[in-house]
């Protein structure tokens, strides 16, 4: 008996974000687009792992274990987001046409402003994630599934316009309110359950939300304007960026509980 889509869309989600060898291939359209549903989820069952490993390093120091946790994040998922980055970065950084513009996202090559842009990224997630200190692996399950949700208002709200139809992102991409709410339940439940347990302040919890809400304002707006829509590229970039202001959020507002 095979499971509906929507619960399928969980097993390929882990398949399209990670590479954890989770198997049930193949995966129809349905449940590729349901997959997204289920992204935040994937994002605190990641930051559970890498919580794991920080409190298996921390003795290291904050600054090794944050460098370790985040190069074990980009060898579970293949540095997909991180990928996203580079390319967006170049695109937007590198053409003055839209042509152009989806020319450099198909280039393999990672040029001056992608590697400008993973620079800066990894090392603020470092600085920040050392800042945090013992509050680190909460952080990580938080922001892991908080900031896998913009990209999510991002697919609801903008075409998807790469176009390469045979790209398995187009199925995940193209998702309805459905998938959106879905996707969007996981962080609230999970911000509530931090909120109940005293772990996170009403104030801090609002400025996440800001946060990760003015991520996809800015985000959507600029590949609008620039490209028309947005690309599987796009979507790690905002993930990536979105991650980068949570854990600013919560070092500004966090910092002394370390």
């Amino acid at each position: 008996m095979q499971l509906p889509p929507v619960l399928r869309g969980a097993r390929a989600a882990f398949a399209f974000y990670t590479r954890i060898p989770v198997g049930g291939f193949p995966y129809s359209p349905a449940d590729w687009q349901w997959a997204s549903g289920w992204f935040p989820l994937v994002g605190a069952c990641l930051g559970g792992l890498l919580a794991l490993v920080w409190l298996a390093v921390e003795r290291a120091g904050p600054f090794a274990a944050a460098a370790l946790v985040v190069g074990m994040g980009m060898l579970l998922t293949g540095a997909f987001h991180e990928d996203g980055l580079a390319d967006t970065a170049d695109a937007l950084g590198g053409a003055y046409e839209r042509a152009r513009l989806f020319e450099i996202l198909k280039d393999s090559r990672i040029g001056s402003f992608g590697a400008a842009a993973l620079v800066v990224v990894l090392v603020l997630r470092i600085a920040l994630l050392a800042r945090l200190q013992a509050i680190a692996p909460l952080a990580l399950v938080l922001t892991g599934c908080l900031a896998r949700t913009p990209p999510i208002w991002l697919m609801v709200a903008l075409p998807y316009v790469t176009s390469n139809t045979t790209s398995r992102s187009q199925n995940v991409a193209r998702i309805t309110g459905a998938q959106a709410m879905l996707a969007t339940a996981c962080p609230i439940v999970m911000m509530g359950a931090f909120l109940w347990t005293g772990w996170l302040e009403t104030t801090t919890a609002w400025a996440l939300l800001a946060a990760a809400g003015l991520t996809a304002l800015v985000c959507g707006w600029r590949f609008w304007v620039r490209a028309g829509g947005i690309t599987g590229d796009f979507l790690g970039a905002t993930q990536q960026i979105a991650e980068c202001s949570l854990l600013l959020v919560l070092a500004l507002t966090r910092g002394d509980a370390a």
